[in-house]
């Protein structure tokens, strides 16, 4: 039995704003990167079953965005403390905690936890992009996983795609066929 987990990290956030750190807004930018990526999900066949965000502004915003992209609703975000500021051991625990009917999940958080979940989770080196970020805002990284969120262990996970905003088409996903 397979699982898929889907790790977004959260869009372009606004730091000319006087907020803290836990509540700082996206960018328009930002938004419309979470949208971009929705749609891909959507186009994909990759809509998740549970998505498990922090509770941080820009996390929670970019998770809402994606899911309305989706066509879902946002009731199957959870808002999960642990996750804003995790630590990677933090995260394993986060999903090991998920169900078990979830067959595919997404998780919305920051860095630099999300890069290392990814680098824990896949089992082959991941080549390290020229501007050396692994996941910059708004990116996603789609996994296959062949056991349970209860056995997530090292290197358990294949890398099936990681998607940037910035490799979508410029119009992307406008003008669509509607």
């Amino acid at each position: 039995m397979t699982y898929e987990l889907l790790i977004l990290r959260h869009g372009k956030s606004d730091w000319d704003v006087g907020s803290d750190d836990f509540h700082r807004p996206l960018k328009d930018r930002g938004k419309r990167a979470a949208q971009r990526m929705g749609v891909w999900l959507q186009q994909h066949e990759l809509q998740p079953d549970l998505v498990v965000s922090s509770p941080a502004e820009r996390a929670i915003v970019t998770a809402e965005k994606c899911c309305k992209a989706m066509a879902m609703g946002t009731d199957v975000i959870r808002k999960e403390r642990q996750v804003y500021a995790a630590s990677l051991n933090n995260l394993l625990q986060v999903l090991r905690d998920c169900p078990q009917q979830s067959r595919r999940i997404m998780l919305v958080g920051h860095n630099p936890g999300l890069e290392e979940l990814l680098e824990f989770l896949v089992a082959e080196q991941i080549a390290e992009p020229e501007d050396g970020k692994l996941l910059p805002t708004a990116t996603l990284a789609w996994l296959r996983i062949a056991s349970g969120w209860a056995d997530l262990a090292n290197g358990c996970a294949q890398l099936e795609a990681i998607v940037r905003p910035s490799d979508l088409p410029e119009k992307f996903p406008f003008p669509g066929p509607d």
